[in-house]
Parts: C-alpha cells; sequence; structure tokens
C-alpha cells in the first residue's frame, strides 16, 4: 500500500468529503457530481463495471477521476496489477489531485486475487475495488469471477481492459463475459467516455451522457476524426 498524503492533507480532505456529502444531501451538486450524474445516473455502488480503452486513450486518467470521486463515498481500493507503481501512475495519481481523497483511497501494488481477496474479508476493507487491468490477472476465468460476486456481495468491483486490436471492443473472452455483466460499461476514446448505464433515467438527464476526460484533447481527436 502506497500514501500520498499527510495527516494535515488527510484531515482537510475528511472535511472536504463531510462537505460534500452535506451539499448533497442539501441539493447542492457541484459541477463535477452533475458530470459524473448525467453520465452515470444513480447507481448502486455494488456489482460490476467496466472500462475499456487504447492506450493514450485517457483511460488511466479517467479511471483515476472516478476513483476520486467515489472515495467521496465509500473506501476505494486501486490494484495497480499493471503498472504498479511507476513513476506515470504516481504522476497520473498526483495530476488528478488524489490527495483529496485522503485516506478513502489506497493504492495496491500488483495484488494478486488470492491476496485481495485476503484484504476484502477483513473488518473496515474498501468497499470499491479497481482492477487495473483484467489481462493482468493471473488464472481469472469466469469461474473464478463469479465467485468473487457471490463472497463479496456488496462490494463494487471495477475492472480495466485493454482494447482489442480494432480499438472498440475489450480484449479477451473473460472481458468480454464480464461486458455482458456489468452493470455500467465505459469506452474511452479519444479523451471521452461513452456510458452505457442500467441506471439511466431519460426523464430526469440522468445517465448516459458522454463523460469529457479531457477537453482540448477530445476536441483535437474527434476534429481529426471528421476530416
Amino acid at each position: 500500500m502506497q500514501k500520498y498524503c499527510s495527516e494535515e492533507c488527510q484531515a482537510e480532505a475528511k472535511r472536504l468529503r463531510k462537505k460534500r456529502q452535506q451539499d448533497l444531501i442539501n441539493g447542492i451538486e457541484p459541477i463535477m457530481e452533475l458530470q459524473h450524474l448525467a453520465s452515470f445516473g444513480r447507481p448502486e455502488l455494488r456489482g460490476v463495471w467496466l472500462i475499456w480503452g487504447d492506450s493514450g486513450s485517457g483511460k488511466t486518467t479517467f479511471t483515476l477521476q472516478l476513483c476520486k470521486y467515489l472515495a467521496g463515498f465509500r473506501r476505494v481500493a486501486y490494484d495497480s496489477l499493471e503498472q504498479g507503481l511507476s513513476l506515470s501512475l504516481q504522476k497520473a495519481w498526483e495530476r488528478v489531485g488524489m490527495a483529496e481523497a485522503g485516506s478513502n483511497i489506497i493504492l495496491l501494488n500488483k495484488e494478486e486475487m488470492p491476496e485481495l481477496c485476503a484484504r476484502l474479508r477483513k473488518r473496515k476493507s474498501p468497499e470499491i475495488i479497481v482492477i487495473d487491468s483484467l489481462q493482468y490477472l493471473t488464472k481469472f476465468y469466469m469461474d473464478q469471477f463469479k465467485a468473487l460476486k457471490a463472497e463479496f456481495p456488496d462490494k463494487l468491483f471495477v475492472f480495466i481492459s485493454q482494447a482489442d486490436k480494432a480499438g472498440k471492443n475489450p480484449d479477451g473472452h473473460i472481458a468480454k463475459k464480464i461486458r455482458y455483466d456489468a452493470d455500467i460499461k465505459i469506452k474511452v476514446e479519444g479523451f471521452k467516455a461513452f456510458v452505457t448505464t442500467r441506471f439511466e433515467d431519460r426523464d430526469k438527464g440522468e445517465g448516459g451522457e458522454d463523460f469529457i476526460i479531457w477537453e482540448q484533447g477530445a476536441n483535437d481527436y474527434w476534429a481529426e476524426q471528421i476530416k
């Protein structure tokens, strides 16, 4: 586990989380909350989500932005199987201001499923687990996936997947299977996240909106696609 936040920083992060939660109770929804609401709807923080995309598409930045947002409501564990504690991940961690989440998020260094499950069986373990990425899990098949869901029905598992060669779908058999099972499916391309959610409420404008990860990058990328 790696920490990037001092005690003073953690205290300030705790204060900000309480303020955010009180704002939500009072009906004051900051811009970031509204953006997530428009994209994801009002999902239960349990079950399975899947995020996939090519390298360089903004997938890691988006995932970390999402982790920071979710850490305002539940404890999050980010299992960095692919990059470990690499400098590039640490820089991305700092770039999204993850220190504001304080102790509500932990970064795990290539923790395989047996160790991760042992962690999750403990009291006060993280309620949201991000696994980055599926392709780096050892001997993880549908039987193991079903067993994971059955043992931890009240936790949310967010799986990150590489994209296939065409860049359109999750790569590999297990990723494609999980896609059909996931409550929220998110394809990342050109610094935009395209969200399909079972929690969409069209009448309220909640769920299904594209999520802009980086506006300038998205504008440049999609302008090139229509030339």
